[in-house]
């Protein structure tokens, strides 16, 4: 079953004279948790937050959390890691949160008896992500998240299903 609470982010340090903090963002981008207007402290989502504003400064999240009020107030939450509710996030079809990702196992779309490893991480280039495939005992593959690579994935069951490009898979 999937997690109600994900890592969205880390508060690194602060920012300004009003209790602002700089988070670095583990999801799409610093804009994104812009959209939220509660985060939570811990991820059984027990300790909410209150977003009062956002904006960004490069690839950073500036947040004014509720509660934070000056400097020092926001030096003491340095280093805490912020969730998000997965309820709240509305994703397009064909796209997955990471965290889901790790540990799918990746099998041939025509033959499901290949095994090629496991989503082991996902890193992102700007054009497309590319998936982390580790193997027993072999070196870690990289394939690239495009439609003719990636076939399909199946969160229930735990598999993506792949299309290999040419040699990719190759011994090495």
């Amino acid at each position: 079953m999937p997690k109600e609470y994900l890592e969205c982010g880390k508060i690194v340090t602060t920012h300004g004279v009003r209790g602002e903090v700089k988070v670095q963002p583990w999801c799409d981008g610093p804009e994104f948790l812009g959209q939220f207007g509660t985060l939570y402290l811990d991820a059984a989502g027990t300790r909410p937050v209150k977003v009062l504003s956002a904006k960004v400064a490069g690839n950073m999240s500036v947040l004014k959390l509720e509660g934070l009020d000056t400097p020092e107030e926001a030096r003491n939450w340095r280093g805490r890691v912020l969730y998000l509710r997965r309820a709240d996030v509305k994703l397009a079809p064909g796209d997955y949160f990471i965290q889901d990702l790790i540990g799918l196992r990746v099998i041939d779309a025509a033959d499901p008896s290949v095994e090629y490893g496991v989503v082991e991480d996902v890193s992102s280039t700007g054009a497309n992500d590319v998936y982390h495939i580790a193997r027993e005992g072999r070196s870690t593959v990289l394939i690239p998240a495009i439609k003719q690579v990636i076939a399909g994935v199946d969160l229930e069951e735990g598999v993506m299903h792949i299309t290999p490009l040419e040699g990719l898979f190759d011994e090495d």
